[in-house]
Formats: C-alpha cells, structure tokens, sequence
C-alpha cells in the first residue's frame, strides 16, 4: 500500500525511532527482573539489526488506509527477522551462546513482536490523531466521476483520520453520485488552468479510454509538477473486493483476488507452524487419545479404529482424510452427511463428534503436508462434484490446504448442509479466510476453536 506522499517518509522515520525505544525498554525490563541475560553491547547490536530490518520490511503504521490485520502480519514478518538477525549478530560475535536460555527464546519473540505491535498500533494512533486536525492532510482531486470514484470518495472522506481531503470533481457534465457531498469544478479542458492555481497532492482520474489523449497530457502535467497521478480502473461496477496489480511483461494486469499465502513467506510460516504443532500433538497428547478411543470405538462397533475417506484437497487433489471412526459400518458414508439423529451413529461416537475428538487423526495429515492446522474444512467427493455446480466460487475454497478447523467453522458455518444457503455461507468465509489470512488470525482462529470446545456449546456439533 503506498503512502501517496514523499513526506509519509518523516512519519515512517518517527515511527522506526518509537519502535526502536519500545524495544530497548523492553531488553531492560527484562534484564532488571533477570529473564533476559545481560549482554555486552546489546543495544548496538540491537539497534543494527533493526535499523537492517526496516530497510527491508519499512514500517506501515503511517499509511493512510493501513488496516489493523495489515499492520499486525507486516509485524510479525519483521519481528521475526529482526529476532533472528540479533540472536545470530550476537552468537558470532562471541558474546554470549543463545544455548544458555534456549527455553526462553520463543517467548521472547512473542512479546517482541507484541512490544513492537503495541508500539506501531500506538503511532498510528497518534498519526491518525494529527490527521483528524488537518496536519499532514494531502488534497486530492478527482477527474471523471461515477459509481468507482463515488465509492472511493467515501473511503477517502468519510473516514477523517486518513488525511485526504477531496477538494471536487471534473467531468463535461454534473453527476448526480456527487450532488451535495462535492462540488463539480469544471469541464476536464478546465483542469490543468485549474493546477496552475490551487495547490493538489493527487490526482485520481477515472476517465475512459476515449480521453486517452486527455489522459496523457493529464498525467504528463502531474509528473512534472510533483502531483501524484492515479488511473482507477472502471471495474467496481462488477468486482467488489480487494484487487492486486501483476506485471505480465510490461503490461499490469488486475488479479480479481488478493491471496496472501501467495508469498513464499506466509506459505513458509504456516508450513512451519503445522509442522511444530502437529508434531507436539501427536507426540505429546494424541497416544493417550488414540488408546482412549480406540477401547471406546471396539467396545461400541465391529470395524477399524480409524475412518479413511478421500477428500478434496488444494488445487482439487483428492487425499485420503483420516478420523476416529464414530459410526458403524455403511455403504453411505462417501455420500450422506451425519445428521442430529443420524441413526448410524453409535452412542460413544457420538460423543466423539461433539467434542470434536474425532477430527484429531487429521494432526497426520497435517504432518503429511495434505492439510493445515487452519484451512476450510475438506469435503467429501460427492459434495465437491454437487455444490461446485450449485454454489459461486465453491471451488476457490481448494487455492489453500484444507484444515481441521476454519473461520467458517468458529463463526457459526458449520455441520449439516440441510439447505443451499448453509453451504453458500461456508463457501462466502472460506473464501474471505483466503483472501485475509494471516498467521495472527490463524492463532484467533485456533483460540476461537479451544473456546468452543471447552465451552461445549456448538449446537451444531454433530
């Protein structure tokens, strides 16, 4: 997200040195109470490495359309960097082995990367702040009209603390989306006389392509006047979410879809953390389940320990699912969902399903690389085959691993598929899962997950 303004940079400067004060309090709070060993030079070291990693991954608190889950993943990369960077820095220069408290390392990275949160959510406040009086405002201007540049009047206007002021519009004729928010200023030939006079930051210009020439001469004239020039597409009649330029050679072309796990480095973040808590499950907590269910399931039902069933997987792949099995033995199980009153179900299965204690085997899949910790739920073949037919963008679900749990599931989208609309309101969160995912709403998800287990109250758990 660009800053639309070279000044923005004094900002991302003050920020850097807020940071930097946050972080050093926080190496001194915790060498005072004796958590943190007391290294020779820290601070230098420190410093170094967090002026390197700013270099890299710039702070983005200053923006002015910067979201909060925005803020909190560019965070988490440039903390995790900067933490790695420093324990090396500090390892090769003899100071001191990283060994001697190795138990402590992922805590302290944790609540480096919520100091250096805490302190971006704080400076962003405070910018925000200065904005709202008018400090550090960039005055915009408008060239076309309708529905795209009414829709991005409001999100420049409505909100204060962004800093845009609209100053009006130009078009050959006045338009109704604009009557009594923002004045027509003229005719598009009255523009550049126009610039000559008032003072403009930005220009955002949504004309089409038959005022190529006009918009040309329009965009020359900004760049040699420092104006920032903005070309907004014509595609808001029909596309109503976030968008992402690509280069195909020389041409940009729109990406209909913003996909974080697109990046190499949420892809490997989330590999990461599969792996770790997969591992830590099925060595730790999963034998004693695994024995437990498997007397229950004997006792309850001729048949395996285990339910195998294949699954529609990322990019459409099928893999075989695993779970403890909860109901007898049936020729419906590839193709009938579970119901509140499934007469297949055995009674301790039951008891499996609310709990969620059934889906535990998929930590193997996990392991395997076929799912995630967090992803939307796998769908049996059938149900892949019938609802991509029915629902809209059913099969975008399958650009991410499946997973054992998901936003769908935590909000409420979840169990029997009884009518259309159920299923279509799954689709619509895996999809904004998709498109919003970041490792701090995996872990919102996974906690969201444990309170409803604890809390045994999903009606829907069956």
């Amino acid at each position: 997200m660009q800053s639309f303004s070279d000044t923005e940079s004094l900002w991302k400067w003050l920020i850097t040195l807020v940071d930097l004060l946050f972080i050093y309090l926080f190496y001194w709070g915790g060498m005072a109470i004796g958590i943190i060993p007391m290294i020779q030079g820290w601070y230098v070291w420190l410093g170094i490495c967090y002026i390197f990693v700013v270099l890299f991954f710039p702070p983005m608190a200053h923006l002015p359309l910067a979201k909060a889950a925005q803020i909190a993943s560019h965070t988490l990369r440039s903390s995790v960097l900067l933490f790695v960077l420093y324990v090396l820095a500090v390892y090769s220069a003899r100071i001191y082995e990283p060994i001697e408290y190795l138990w402590f390392l992922p805590v302290d990275w944790a609540v480096l990367a919520l100091v250096i949160f805490i302190s971006r959510m704080g400076s962003r406040g405070i910018i925000r702040r200065f904005r709202t009086y008018g400090i550090s405002n960039r005055r915009v201007l408008f060239v076309g009209a309708g529905h795209n540049l009414r829709y991005l009047y409001d999100e420049l206007s409505l909100n204060p603390t962004t800093g845009f002021r609209v100053k009006g519009y130009f078009d050959e004729s006045t338009d109704n989306q604009f009557t009594d928010v923002l004045p027509r200023l003229g005719a598009i030939a009255d523009i550049e006389p126009y610039l000559k006079k008032q003072p403009v930051d930005i220009v955002f210009c949504n004309l089409t392509s038959r005022h190529n020439k006009e918009i040309l001469e329009l965009m020359n004239y900004c760049e040699n006047h420092l104006i920032r020039f903005y070309s907004v597409p014509n595609v808001r009649n029909y596309v109503h979410h976030v968008m992402q330029v690509e280069m195909v050679g020389n041409m940009p072309v729109l990406s209909i879809r913003e996909e974080p796990l697109n990046e190499p480095f949420n892809r490997i973040v989330k590999r990461l953390f599969d792996i770790v808590f997969s591992l830590l499950f099925l060595c730790t907590v999963f034998p004693f389940i695994f024995v437990f269910c498997a007397i229950g399931i004997k006792l309850s039902s001729k048949g395996p320990v285990f339910f195998k069933q294949k699954r529609t997987g990322i990019q459409g792949k099928d893999f075989i699912c695993y779970k403890f099995r909860s109901m007898h033995l049936n020729d419906q199980a590839d193709e009938l969902q579970a119901t509140k009153n499934d007469p297949r179900k055995f009674p301790f299965g039951d008891f499996l399903r609310k709990t969620n204690i059934d889906e535990t085997p998929q930590f193997i899949n996990v392991l395997r690389g076929e799912m995630s910790v967090v992803g939307p739920r796998p769908h049996m073949l059938k149900h892949t085959e019938e609802y991509s037919q029915l629902v809209d963008k059913y099969m975008v679900r399958h650009w991410a691993k499946p997973g054992i749990t998901g936003w769908a599931q935590v909000t409420g989208a979840r169990g029997e598929t009884e009518h259309l609309w159920q299923m279509q309101e799954r689709i619509e969160k895996d999809v904004w899962y998709i498109e919003n995912y970041s490792f701090m709403l995996d872990m919102q998800i996974i906690l969201l997950t444990i309170k409803t287990i604890l809390k045994h109250n999903d009606e829907h758990a069956y």
